[in-house]
């Protein structure tokens, strides 16, 4: 657990009666306080209700609550009081803000981070995400995205957002973004439509691309398109186009982590946006073309705990057997150190293991560890994962492949100088 210096957690105490009227509902007071201190020390807006007070006044009277209490001195000094003490942080001088939603364990922000942006805000829903999160990056995030006002949100250059695939209504296409409501995507839309980002990256899993025959996708790119943004699949085709030619151009947004040095069989959409007029295209990172091996994941002592049991491993190669009779053809995936790479990870992996199992001689199979886990995804080594197997687990299953984010961020980075 990464423990506050006293410095900080004086400030944080010092504020938070201030920050009890900005805290929307569903999210804690923590989350805005420490948004208030980010914001200090990496020069950045306020969230706040502007129907009580500016976010540029309500800053200023922070800061001199602060330096009254001699906790402010100047903004270097601040800054190593609130991430001095992390081994995961912005630069203090940042080349682009962004905010990051469905947040997870903040994947996409390290990827970001990493190329010198700062997070001004973060949102996740799960509490035990939530707290992972807090641990490794300092801040807690807000909660229910559909209670926060738009308008609060601060300024930013970038929104980053992997978000859960939901059906759209079939009477949809008519009514621009209205159609989208009731949908987690629609608040993602009004935060794109309020705040006007230069550049958005909307993050998915592979199957959006065929997710309702291809009317999920359509809505999505049609709505955004239509609050005056671009992407690499033309408006023209958004609009007139057929789903089959929609998805034909959306598979090229589809990246593979065993491309970017991963070995994971991992494939999702990532539909990077610009505001109309920006640029022409985006450029996607090219493969890197590196050999992956799964040894170069595995830790060197693995827990004797998980080699499974001679009952799950029976069950496992039952299950294979019928699923193979019924021309379903998957039970458990095996692998060996030598192998280029393992099938995706996911959020269920804590159940029974059966995705990614390491063949041991001499005994039955084992499952990955937290650590290996995490190492699969491509989080650093300082990443600390939840205490908890089953949450550490679910988190890195449903998190993203950091090297592809890196990736990603790199070619968004040339945009914003």
């Amino acid at each position: 657990m990464n423990s506050k210096p006293n410095v900080l957690q004086q400030a944080e105490n010092l504020i938070k009666p201030i920050a009890m009227p900005h805290v929307p509902d569903g999210t804690e007071v923590e989350a805005v306080v420490d948004q208030w201190v980010h914001a200090i020390a990496t020069d950045s807006q306020f969230f706040c209700n502007q129907d009580l007070k500016s976010a540029d006044d309500l800053k200023a009277e922070v800061i001199n609550l602060l330096k009254a209490h001699e906790l402010f001195i100047d903004r270097e000094s601040f800054y190593e009081a609130v991430f001095g003490h992390l081994a995961l942080k912005p630069s203090k001088d940042s080349g682009f803000k962004f905010i990051d939603l469905f947040a997870g364990i903040g994947g996409v922000r390290l990827g970001f981070q990493n190329n010198g942006g700062a997070c001004v805000f973060s949102s996740e829903f799960d509490k035990h995400a939530q707290a992972t999160y807090s641990n490794n990056h300092g801040e807690f995030p807000f909660g229910d995205i559909t209670s926060i006002n738009p308008t609060h949100i601060p300024e930013h250059d970038l929104l980053l957002a992997g978000f859960p695939c939901q059906p759209f209504s079939h009477a949809g296409l008519k009514l621009g973004i209205e159609d989208t409501r009731g949908t987690l995507f629609h608040n993602i839309a009004r935060i794109i439509e309020e705040k006007q980002p230069k550049f958005a990256m909307l993050e998915n899993v592979k199957g959006l691309v065929s997710h309702d025959k291809g009317h999920t996708l359509k809505v999505i790119l049609k709505t955004l398109t239509d609050i005056g943004y671009s992407c690499n699949i033309s408006k023209e085709l958004i609009e007139n186009g057929t789903a089959k030619q929609i998805q034909t151009e959306a598979k090229k947004m589809v990246m593979k982590s065993v491309d970017f040095g991963v070995p994971q069989n991992r494939q999702r959409i990532y539909i990077v946006l610009w505001k109309d007029g920006l640029i022409e295209k985006f450029e996607y990172p090219k493969a890197l073309n590196v050999t992956t091996r799964v040894a170069d994941i595995l830790e060197e002592e693995p827990c004797e705990k998980l080699t499974i049991s001679d009952r799950l491993w029976a069950g496992h190669q039952r299950r294979k057997t019928e699923n193979k009779a019924k021309g379903k053809g998957f039970g458990y995936g095996l692998v060996t150190p030598e192998s280029e790479y393992t099938n995706t990870i996911s959020a269920r992996y804590y159940k029974d293991g059966s995705e990614i199992l390491l063949a041991q001689e001499g005994k039955n199979p084992r499952k990955i560890s937290p650590r290996e886990a995490a190492r699969l995804q491509g989080f650093p080594e300082e990443f600390v994962f939840s205490a908890s197997k089953t949450q550490a687990y679910k988190q890195f299953g449903n998190s993203v492949s950091v090297p592809v984010i890196h990736a990603l961020a790199c070619q968004v980075k040339k945009l914003m100088e």
